[in-house]
């Protein structure tokens, strides 16, 4: 088949979030309480985004072809699509799905995986392939080749493309948790890594004129959206309870996985098999507190600081008390606009080759 080719209160910590617990492990590579041998083998479809990490992907992808082949071409039917732009990696999933493929295998960094999980779906809800009924369920793959690759890393993958082949011939797969971003109108929209709001968020949105210097990318973002930033006071409501008041938040991150920003550990016990979020609150940070705790973030044990909390939840709505409508949104890396957003998570939503 052919492809052509989304009143203020103080900094007292309210009583649902917490900050001083255990940290959770990384995923093991082998987490086989999830897995299930698939019995099937046939149309595998490559989503490659060619420009990706500054056009290192297409350059790779096409060292990478020969090997693929011989690896997985006696078992399957390999199908190649490269994106032309944004969102063509969507329409790329959808459409494969419909035709009733096996697996879409995402070949790029987490802005390709980004626009392959919301795919998945269209107009609220998952998409599937009538013709082989409920049965048959396409399942999500990853090649890394981009610039951050962040959401392999909560599994310990290395960003390895070989290693990444071997587990889609192996065949091995988990069901894995989706999470959705609702707004005041429109379409929603899907993340499978982190979804930030504000000055991360603001980072994120300036690190991607940034791509050519690679991971550097996120420190001139950061960089970037310090100057003239401000921490601001959100309304927040957790799992469907009452609207609190968070006074001089800095950044508000809201994990189905463990890392973003080039490697950050910034929800360090997320796990997007277990039905909830992480959802990591940072209150009254200055510039200086990034420079003297940027090795904590890094390697998650930010969680004990006095200006952390942090909360396991299913859901959350979270509002601009000023009404200014420059809080920056953004889920896996893409700006998604500004608040007010609710996020809600879909337990085992996608089948994933891991």
């Amino acid at each position: 088949m052919v492809y052509n080719g989304i009143a203020v209160l103080a900094m007292a910590k309210p009583s649902f979030f917490r900050a001083e617990h255990p940290m959770a492990p990384d995923l093991p590579a082998d987490r086989t309480s999830f897995r299930g041998a698939s019995t099937r083998r046939g149309d595998l479809v490559f989503v490659v985004n060619p420009k990706a990490a500054n056009g290192r992907t297409g350059k790779e992808w096409k060292k990478l072809l020969p090997h693929l082949r011989s690896r997985l071409g006696r078992d399957c039917n390999i199908c190649e699509s490269l994106t032309s732009g944004p969102s063509h990696a969507i329409d790329i999933t959808r459409e494969a799905i419909r035709e009733g493929v096996d697996a879409v295998i995402a070949v790029g960094g987490d802005g390709t995986l980004h626009e392959v999980v919301n795919g998945f779906f269209w107009a609220g809800k998952p998409i599937s392939n009538h013709d082989q009924g409920a049965a048959h369920t396409t399942a999500l793959g990853i090649i890394p080749l981009g610039t951050g690759s962040d959401f392999a890393r909560t599994f310990g993958w290395k960003n390895d493309p070989h290693e990444a082949i071997e587990r889609v011939a192996k065949g091995l797969k988990s069901r894995l948790d989706v999470g959705v971003i609702s707004g005041e109108s429109g379409e929603p929209h899907y993340f499978i890594n982190v979804a930030d709001i504000h000055l991360s968020a603001k980072a994120g949105y300036y690190a991607s004129r940034y791509k050519r210097f690679g991971n550097l990318c996120y420190v001139f973002g950061a960089l970037q959206a310090f100057i003239g930033h401000s921490n601001q006071d959100l309304k927040i409501k957790i799992n469907d309870g009452e609207l609190e008041i968070f006074s001089q938040v800095t950044a508000l991150c809201i994990g189905n996985a463990k890392f973003f920003g080039g490697g950050m550990k910034i929800t360090p016990n997320a796990d997007p098999c277990n039905g909830n979020f992480e959802v990591v609150i940072l209150q009254d940070f200055k510039w200086y507190d990034f420079i003297l705790k940027l090795h904590k973030l890094y390697k998650g044990t930010h969680l004990s600081e006095k200006n952390v909390l942090s909360n396991s939840v299913y859901s959350i709505e979270v509002e601009d008390i000023a009404g200014s409508n420059c809080i920056y949104v953004q889920s896996d890396g893409e700006h998604l606009g500004f608040l007010p957003r609710k996020f809600c998570i879909l337990p085992a939503a996608i089948e994933m080759i891991c």
